[in-house]
């Protein structure tokens, strides 16, 4: 453990980012973690949070039935070894430490004979390993979110002894392009400072969900490094529907928060059209959906502006309200923009 004094080592708290104090920083593997602790200033919280950080981050299992029982909800990466003393092992545990908070990790052991078949430390007739590899060949596949998504698991076809290039494969299968935000994550999510575009969905709507993912997939990838896409559990964040004049029954929506007001798109069905969730996107960069916050619709638009008398009203789209998530200065004793 250690501190630091970003007033007198600036140079320090440049490489990692620190904007508000006090800023606590995990590092794994010669790593700074994505997420910094958020949780409580006391003893206590600080001694959970660390104990939960040295909980082993890979659940071993001993027959393949078990992994039909695994949670369909989580991404997962499964790795199928001979013993726990290879490289290959280390290498694998090394990126689940890394990458614990955003994928589940299971793992098979297994050298099997004829006769019979040794798993870990247990003997049984189950084979949890031979049946997925030949002896001596590691292999390590991905697990989508079974209740999102339909695809195979993925096996990795890299090498096995580069931590690097395993630890960005896994990355990239475990961050996906389109997360969930939560009251747990929002403020990590808004000091990546890009607008988001956000699903309001119902729980228990799944098929919206997969429609908004398909379609960001397929069309706006190329917008990844400026834009933040999001789902979020329409009943849980009731508050912005309620900014926007909407309900829970009025679900499923999609709204873009630019962190100065929110946009609302005008029909969720539309996203079937091509170009047009795009075309939301593009309006929000060059200033339209903002132009048409002051002025009402452009000329060019084919929605009808609001007209009292002869006057034009303009649109009023709400504020924002996930900036309002954004680092709490009741937890922090400064922000560094108030230096």
């Amino acid at each position: 453990m250690a501190k630091v004094d970003c007033e007198r080592e600036s140079g320090i708290a440049s490489r990692f980012h620190i904007t508000k104090y006090p800023t606590l920083k995990l590092v794994r593997n010669g790593q700074p973690t994505k997420r910094e602790y958020r949780g409580q200033r006391s003893v206590e919280a600080f001694e959970e949070f660390i104990r939960k950080q040295l909980e082993d981050p890979i659940k071993e299992f001993y027959d393949l039935k078990e992994l039909t029982n695994l949670d369909d909800k989580k991404r997962m990466i499964i790795g199928y070894f001979d013993r726990k003393d290879v490289p290959e092992y280390g290498m694998f545990r090394r990126v689940a430490t890394n990458l614990k908070d955003d994928c589940q990790f299971h793992v098979g052991f297994g050298t099997c004979s004829a006769q019979n078949c040794e798993i870990g430390e247990h003997f049984h007739f189950l084979n949890a390993s031979r049946a997925m590899h030949p002896p001596g060949e590691p292999i390590i596949v991905f697990r989508s979110d079974k209740a999102l998504s339909n695809d195979e698991d993925e096996t990795y076809h890299g090498s096995l002894s580069n931590f690097d290039e395993l630890n960005v494969w896994a990355q990239e299968k475990c961050v996906p392009l389109v997360r969930e935000i939560t009251f747990e994550n929002a403020e990590e999510l808004t000091e990546e400072a890009l607008p988001f575009l956000i699903l309001f969905y119902a729980p228990s709507d799944v098929e919206s969900v997969k429609m908004y993912k398909d379609v960001v997939t397929r069309t706006l990838i190329d917008e990844k490094q400026n834009v933040n896409f999001l789902t979020a559990n329409g009943v849980k964040f009731a508050h912005p529907l309620h900014h926007l004049g909407k309900t829970p029954a009025d679900l499923p929506l999609i709204a873009i928060d630019s962190f100065r007001h929110m946009y609302l798109f005008p029909n969720f069905h539309d996203i079937h059209i091509e170009g047009r969730l795009k075309g939301f996107l593009q309006d929000l960069y060059s200033g339209k959906l903002h132009r048409e916050f002051h002025y009402g619709p452009d000329p060019s638009s084919n929605e009808v502006p609001q007209v009292v008398g002869q006057i034009k009203v303009p649109t009023s789209p709400p504020e924002s309200t996930f900036k309002k998530l954004a680092p709490s200065k009741n937890r922090y004793t400064l922000l560094k923009d108030e230096l």
